[in-house]
């Protein structure tokens, strides 16, 4: 069983043609789930619709609580200008070290043309559930451990940093 956390972000944003805004009117990854056909259990788990800039910390520990509580495969949806610092936060407080947790997102909102989120989905999903134990981030047509990678906002994707 894969369980899906999602927790707002870029790749949860929507177009509000009232404000004129990128806001969250409302899940998109069970559509994406749906759409990509994944022959896998799993369970899609909304637990928080913020953009990553707004997390607090005790956002932080709502997001730990949850995925401590989830199974051993878990994927974290996420804005991706603060994903390192929940999986740092995972990784801090972290109570099953048999987990495979993958946090992923999307430079550019799922409901809008020529959006990453699809197919970073897809890399989390997959990587989940081969990956040993640890803690990753599923960007850019890669998977990085999540104390190795960096947001490039210039070029608008993710590398290795060290």
């Amino acid at each position: 069983m894969i369980y899906i956390l999602t927790t707002g972000g870029t790749i949860e944003k929507q177009y509000d043609p009232l404000t004129g805004l990128m806001d969250f009117n409302g899940e998109h990854i069970a559509t994406l789930i749906i759409k990509a056909r994944i022959g896998v259990d799993y369970i899609v788990k909304p637990i928080l619709m913020k953009d990553s800039l707004e997390l607090s910390d005790s956002d932080r520990n709502f997001i730990v609580g949850h995925c401590n509580s989830s199974g051993e495969r878990v994927v974290i949806t996420h804005g991706t200008d603060t994903i390192v610092e929940t999986a740092n936060a995972i990784a801090l407080k972290q109570e099953n070290k048999q987990q495979v947790v993958v946090l992923t997102g999307a430079m550019v909102p799922a409901s809008m043309k020529g959006s990453d989120a699809f197919f970073n989905l897809g890399c989390a999903l997959a990587s989940v559930q081969v990956l040993p134990p640890g803690i990753y981030i599923a960007m850019s047509g890669q998977i990085f451990p999540w104390d190795n990678v960096r947001k490039d906002v210039v070029k608008g994707c993710f590398y290795k940093c060290c």
